[in-house]
């Protein structure tokens, strides 16, 4: 009895390891642009609970998503479900798009510290405008101009 109770285990064990690769469907999106796709699909999602210019929240962009790429959800299903089969290829896809978001997060990242440094740089000089505070270089350029002009003749 104990013999059969291990078999029967050893045998369901063994078929609940199936490896499932799924054929390669007719029209699979390539892999670059699958890791692409997912990208924008990423930030898509991310967007959805953002204002936008409207100040609207929860608005679906994959549409907008899955025009821009020219393709429909069910041939990303297919082609997800074929690259999900082949975990490799599937794991390649998206360390590409996470590689690629970071690339994308450390420029506006700069554009920002950038944008800020100016944007504190003008609420400075709006500040000093405001309490009449003149810079101390632009009143030696004062005093000199002043000197210049008493040192020319007049007419």
């Amino acid at each position: 009895m104990k013999n059969s109770l291990y078999i029967f285990l050893l045998i369901f064990l063994v078929s609940c390891t199936s490896n499932t690769i799924f054929e390669k469907p007719e029209d699979l999106i390539p892999k670059d642009t699958m890791s692409l796709l997912v990208q924008e699909m990423s930030i898509a999602t991310s967007a959805k609970y953002m204002n936008n210019k409207n100040l609207e929240k929860r608005v679906n962009y994959m549409p907008l998503v899955y025009d821009r790429f020219g393709i429909d959800s069910l041939r990303f299903q297919t082609s997800n479900l074929y690259y999900m089969s082949k975990i490799d290829l599937y794991q390649e896809i998206f360390t590409n798009a996470k590689n690629n978001l970071e690339k994308q997060k450390s420029v506006f990242d700069e554009i920002k510290k950038r944008t800020d440094s100016l944007r504190a740089d003008s609420i400075k000089k709006i500040k000093d405008f405001k309490t009449n505070k003149i810079p101390k270089d632009s009143l030696k350029t004062r005093k000199k101009l002043i000197q210049e002009d008493s040192l020319k003749p007049t007419l």
